[in-house]
């Protein structure tokens, strides 16, 4: 049934034999310089010259004013939730169809997270149902939005730019902003995807990137926190290089804190990739119009960039009749070695997850049943 997209995705993966990945990463120029570079200066660890210029290359990029550079986006995600406030038995917004990372990150914190479903054209939160929740759902006391059923403080909202799509974060904004809520914005999968112009990341607090192997960039592992305040940036700097004090030979640190600090080697890797992303993107943007028109015959729905977006079409993804199809196609495709997969199971579907409050979630389970992600590679003989 599926033999002619299998045989279409390995002709416009150039894989014509052998296994298909889902995003492979390329390392087209100077990666092995600037990693034998590095490597011959011997710093290879938390300190360097590579992580000052990658953490400058980000911000440069994203028209953040400060970026620090983290060891994987969970923990930059955990570091900006803690600098924005959170505490033990705070509540965080977020989505339940996103990478169980967001999630954790939350937890870590102490807090826990409450999931609001999603707008099925962008696969992020939906503005429509988190004012509804926080209208119907919630109160102002004492500066702080409680949630009435627990009698918890909501102190945060993380929404996600899911595979690279923006969500409409400024509807977002402003709605975190009436409530008195900290906007997080988890910005994992969506470097070089930007909303109304905007790069996404650069509307709230704080925005993260991830750079993990499977990610448009990658630094092998790693992430980095972007913000354009002074004071949080320096304190993003302490907190992620254990609160160590500046002195010359003495190891001094002020307060408990974390060693998320990403390595040279890491950086290194990023510094080159980030040369490659403006070609990166123009790739990925065509592999994307050339699914989106070979599905427009097949009557299968290719997920587009929403409106008054540029994504970075991290994943491409199609939806398909419901979860019996799906399963069919996942099956097929991977029995014939094409890395396809259905989209993450719903957060509050997870153990650790399913006592945590939700509203209806109706565009989140729909979409869960129905999708299913393409391979996405950087073809460079495209």
């Amino acid at each position: 049934m599926f033999d002619d997209i299998i045989s279409y995705i390995r002709k416009l993966m150039d894989k014509e034999i052998g296994p298909v990945p889902l995003h492979e990463p390329i390392f087209p120029a100077n990666e092995k310089k600037y990693l034998l570079d590095c490597i011959d200066s011997t710093f290879v660890s938390s300190v360097g010259k590579y992580v000052d210029r990658f953490e400058d290359m980000v911000a440069t990029y994203s028209k953040a004013k400060y970026a620090i550079a983290t060891v994987n986006g969970t923990a930059a995600l955990h570091v900006v939730l803690l600098l924005s406030g959170v505490e033990k038995e705070d509540e965080v917004i977020t989505q339940a169809l996103t990478f169980v990372a967001t999630a954790n990150a939350i937890s870590h914190t102490g807090a826990k997270p409450v999931f609001i479903d999603v707008d099925k054209d962008t696969l992020g939160l939906s503005p429509k149902h988190l004012n509804r929740f926080l209208s119907e759902e919630t109160r102002r006391e004492n500066g702080c939005c409680i949630n009435n059923s627990t009698g918890k403080r909501i102190k945060a909202c993380v929404p996600t730019h899911t595979f690279g799509h923006p969500c409409r974060i400024d509807e977002i904004k402003n709605i975190c902003d009436a409530h008195g809520i900290v906007l997080v914005e988890d910005a994992s999968e969506s470097l070089g995807s930007f909303y109304k112009g905007k790069q996404t990341g650069t509307f709230g607090t704080f925005g993260v990137f991830s750079f993990n192997g499977n990610k448009i960039i990658t630094t092998g592992g790693g992430g980095m926190i972007v913000t354009d305040d002074e004071d949080l940036a320096r304190k993003a700097k302490h907190i992620t290089t254990t609160a160590k004090l500046p002195h010359p030979w003495e190891y001094v640190h002020d307060q408990i804190a974390y060693n998320y600090r990403l390595p040279n080697l890491n950086a290194a890797l990023g510094c080159a990739q980030m040369e490659c992303l403006p070609e990166f993107l123009e790739n990925k943007r065509r592999l994307a119009k050339k699914y989106e028109h070979f599905f427009s015959d097949k009557k299968i729905d290719f997920i587009k960039e929403p409106e008054n977006a540029t994504s970075n079409h991290w994943l491409n993804a199609i939806i398909l009749e419901g979860i019996a199809e799906r399963d069919e196609f996942l099956g097929t495709t991977n029995e014939n070695k094409i890395m396809t997969r259905p989209a993450w199971r719903l957060l509050n579907k997870l153990q650790m997850y399913d006592d945590c409050q939700t509203d209806n979630l109706i565009n989140s389970r729909w979409l869960e049943d129905r999708i299913v992600n393409l391979p996405s590679s950087v073809i460079l003989n495209d």
